[in-house]
């Protein structure tokens, strides 16, 4: 089982970065994958989950301890597989997330693609009372380089394979466009934002 990675981001893309460890490029699956950028100088670390099934062996990405830590947690929920606990942790509000649970707050766990009201109501069973007041802080560094247009669709295609509705990428799309020169993770978390 892994811990964590430490190597260079050598790609990254609407669900997954590659990150390269001495020689070794590992795909590795992220709730935000345009937190991270293409950097073949500076070694990040990336804490590690491990999803093995008969057909597939997949690792998940996550910005730090606490982050993995809520993403096991959720893990541990039945109905609750990894590709939905990204989409969850997809939304850069963690505390609102561990506020909804510990407030029986069903309407705001059911914005989330594929958590209806069953799924959001056995995780405040499985969760609550459970969940930590994490101490979980947006660390993700504002990116300065210009991105227009690819970065939106770079964000458009990132919320798609979150598993939002092609309706709602395109109405996401005509608000996020009045707000030209952003960078893909800005485009993302506001339309996360505005989708919850």
């Amino acid at each position: 089982m892994y811990e964590y990675l430490t190597g260079l981001i050598t790609a990254v893309k609407p669900t997954y970065i590659v990150i390269d460890v001495q020689g070794v490029g590992y795909q590795v699956h992220c709730p935000n994958p345009y937190h991270y950028q293409v950097d073949r100088q500076h070694p990040v670390t990336v804490y590690i989950y491990q999803s093995v099934s008969d057909s597939d062996i997949s690792l998940y990405g996550l910005v730090d301890e606490e982050e993995k830590q809520l993403f096991l947690q959720l893990l541990a929920v039945s109905g609750i597989g990894p590709k939905s606990a990204l989409a969850i942790l997809a939304s850069p509000d963690h505390q609102g997330l561990i506020d909804a649970i510990a407030n029986n707050d069903v309407s705001y766990l059911t914005k989330f693609p594929g958590i209806g009201k069953k799924t959001a109501g056995q995780i405040i069973l499985d969760l609550q009372g459970k969940i930590q007041q994490l101490s979980l802080t947006d660390q993700v560094d504002e990116v300065t380089d210009h991105q227009d247009e690819p970065a939106l669709l770079d964000a458009l295609a990132a919320l798609r394979a979150l598993g939002y509705q092609e309706r709602v990428v395109s109405k996401m799309k005509k608000q996020l466009a009045k707000k030209p020169g952003r960078t893909t993770d800005e485009y993302l978390r506001e339309g996360l934002h505005l989708l919850n």
